[in-house]
């Protein structure tokens, strides 16, 4: 079974969309199974090579329990390596993107193992592996090769703002609104927004001000301070917008594309030279590529429908 067969048997059944002339619905089906197993997530693909994840646990607000942090690394794992995936959209079924991480999930499945041990070391090795499964959960959307976008409306609370700030993009509706929500609760937020929502902002002073006092930072402001790029007026407008720039990209070379990406999230942390010298490391094979010779003759012929091979 392939990947993208793997996905979609995962996922539960498919609202109707519209294909490109090259894809046809039959050859959607034919990729497609029975047998859903996904719980809390939902994957489809509107267009070639375009993959769309929604959080699916709408009757809870898309609050993210355990069940969904292990779906969302599973997920974007296997996105990374399918090469029927060129780039991946994220959004939230129902009412809100996601309201955090289920606090009833937590205090039923975490706490009491918790209370069973009196030790403050073996109490600590408890939570470890939730906590490690939490932030490998988030991280697979950096980590995962392939461009993810976040298409956010309503509320994106708590271990919402991890998860799309580990994103490529971020687009939202006008009625969106962002917050961290971890110091209300009586904790640090330790699943990825103190180490990448500063860099993604750009103003450490304005990051330590939304999560020290958890306020709700507003589409119009997360545009201003370069949270998102762009906001629309209704979701229904966002995610046709959001799909729209995903299908332009996935038209081009994935070779560039997944490359790019690698160098971005590379010299995020690291020095100039250290970034120069890793792209130089990768562009000694990627200038190899066949993408390279038919993208410039592409642009020479003013060709626009280059078709490039999967990866």
């Amino acid at each position: 079974m392939s990947l993208i067969s793997r996905l979609l048997v995962k996922s539960k059944p498919l609202k109707p969309v519209i294909f490109s002339n090259n894809y046809t619905l039959q050859t959607h089906i034919a990729n497609m199974s029975s047998t859903p197993n996904y719980e809390f997530l939902s994957v489809s693909t509107p267009k070639e090579h375009v993959f769309h994840v929604e959080l699916n646990r709408p009757d809870k607000l898309n609050a993210i329990n355990y069940s969904l942090f292990s779906e969302l690394k599973s997920c974007f794992e296997l996105m990374s390596e399918s090469e029927d995936c060129r780039i991946v959209v994220l959004s939230g079924a129902g009412r809100f993107f996601t309201a955090g991480i289920d606090l009833q999930d937590v205090t039923q499945n975490m706490v009491p193992k918790v209370a069973q041990v009196e030790d403050v070391a073996r109490k600590a090795k408890i939570f470890r592996p939730f906590i490690r499964l939490y932030q490998d959960s988030m991280s697979s959307l950096e980590q995962c090769r392939k461009p993810v976008i976040a298409a956010v409306h309503s509320g994106c609370i708590g271990a919402g703002v991890d998860l799309i700030t580990a994103a490529d993009m971020r687009f939202c509706s006008k009625d969106a609104y962002f917050q961290v929500k971890e110091v209300d609760i009586g904790m640090a937020a330790d699943v990825g927004t103190l180490q990448r929502l500063p860099k993604v902002i750009g103003s450490d002073s304005l990051a330590r001000e939304l999560c020290y006092t958890c306020r709700k930072f507003p589409a119009a402001e997360a545009l201003d301070r370069g949270l998102v790029s762009k906001v629309y007026d209704t979701k229904d407008e966002l995610i046709q917008g959001v799909i729209g720039l995903a299908e332009e990209i996935s038209k081009k070379s994935p070779v560039a594309v997944q490359t790019t990406k690698a160098s971005l999230v590379y010299s995020r942390d690291h020095t100039v030279q250290e970034g120069l010298d890793h792209i130089g490391l990768l562009n000694q094979m990627m200038l190899q590529s066949e993408d390279l010779v038919n993208a410039t003759m592409g642009q020479l012929t003013k060709d626009p429908n280059v078709v490039f091979s999967k990866l």
